[in-house]
């Protein structure tokens, strides 16, 4: 998994849809742009985080 600052998490639930998250990262930790990513949440909570594999990455939209 790759991804860079302002590219969006989104874990889908397992079992549920209870269990999805979503989360703008904003800060790449790990090597190559892989993980650990630092990730805000829209409560505004942040915390580092290891995508699992029900984690997909959403490219950020281009800017003009």
């Amino acid at each position: 998994m790759r991804a860079t600052a302002g590219d969006r998490l989104h874990t889908h639930g397992v079992t549920s849809s209870k269990g999805e998250h979503d989360a703008e990262i904003i800060e790449v930790r790990g090597a190559d742009n892989g993980p650990p990513y630092l990730v805000r949440f829209a409560d505004g909570e942040e915390r580092v985080i290891y995508p699992g594999p029900e984690t997909v990455v959403n490219p950020r939209e281009p800017q003009d």
